[in-house]
């Protein structure tokens, strides 16, 4: 059965913990070590999502840290180009903001380099979790990949999920795994009871329930205590709740130029959907159609559709 939407007026609809980072990228898809000029982004899962549910529509803030430097002026400035809410990040006056770079190799493989490491946003703990608390959010979107930057944000995911579900605030859980990084499977099975809608790659779900089979996916994890749950398949699509089950939507058809930030496009546009109160298969096809423009772009938001488009999209999912 679907959670309810929350109808308690609130300033912000969404709050998204996590990291954003500057993305320097060669230009004309030379390699890094040759290339002459460069491209300069600003990128993270959760900007991502919080990026596409403004686009749909939500109020949407961003609660991190970057550092006293230019990189964090950048991802502060880009933050709110992108219609997302920056009252929540402060700044570190002692360590620096993240920074990667991703070059295209001549087969189509993408390569990223992180220097990530000792980055103000791997400082965060359970005071930046409070921070985004006293917003007093409609829900709450956690990761992960912000778990897996170091103990202190993986304790800031953990009492982020668990307050605002004792606030009743929703809580949404984007696995967003990442072999490099920490392994926090164990720590996001624990979350599982706490989350009201669970948005996981098809890829990610052996990780959490030892399949990837939809119907078996939606059974564990219901079992486990989540509300809602939309399993992301890529080129596949996505399944998404029904009453009968897990459904299938397929993808929409398009070239890709760079698959980069679309899970993350497809689970903004799906919760701000849920929170507007369309039902799970028009979310699915709203993040879908997101995913879609994202896909079709370089660099992780950039493909968003405009806000007209966006409004219409928004009026069509059904």
């Amino acid at each position: 059965m679907s959670p309810p939407v929350d109808p308690t007026p609130s300033a912000v609809d969404i709050v998204g913990l996590g990291e954003a980072m500057v993305l320097i990228q060669p230009t004309g898809g030379a390699p890094l070590d040759t290339c002459e000029t460069a491209s300069v982004h600003v990128a993270g899962a959760e900007l991502n999502l919080l990026a596409a549910a403004a686009r749909a529509g939500a109020v949407a803030a961003f609660c991190s840290k970057v550092g006293a430097d230019p990189f964090g002026r950048r991802v502060l400035a880009a933050a709110a180009d992108l219609g997302v809410t920056t009252d929540l990040v402060t700044v570190d006056d002692a360590h620096p903001t993240g920074v990667y770079f991703k070059e295209v190799r001549p087969d189509g493989a993408r390569r990223v380099h992180y220097y990530r490491a000792g980055s103000a946003a791997s400082t965060m703990d359970e005071g930046d979790a409070d921070r985004a608390l006293a917003a007093a959010p409609r829900l709450v979107a956690v990761s992960g990949l912000t778990a897996a930057l170091g103990e202190g944000p993986e304790r800031a995911v953990v009492r982020l999920a668990r307050e605002a579900h004792a606030r009743g605030s929703a809580v949404a859980l984007d696995p967003n795994l990442r072999p490099g990084l920490r392994p926090v499977g164990p720590t996001l099975v624990g979350l599982l009871p706490y989350t009201a809608y669970l948005v996981l790659g098809q890829d990610e779900a052996p990780t959490l329930f030892g399949t990837d089979e939809p119907a078996e996916v939606f059974a564990r994890a219901h079992a486990a205590g989540v509300g809602e749950v939309v399993l992301k398949a890529g080129a596949d699509g996505c399944w998404y709740a029904t009453d009968r089950g897990p459904a299938h939507l397929p993808t929409a058809a398009v070239r890709v130029v760079d698959p980069v930030g679309a899970g993350d496009a497809f689970a903004g546009a799906y919760l701000a959907a849920r929170l507007a109160g369309i039902g799970p298969r028009g979310a699915a096809w709203l993040g879908s159609q997101f995913a879609a423009g994202v896909v079709a772009a370089p660099g992780d938001t950039e493909g968003l559709p405009a806000p007209e488009r966006a409004r219409e999209l928004v009026a069509s999912a059904v």
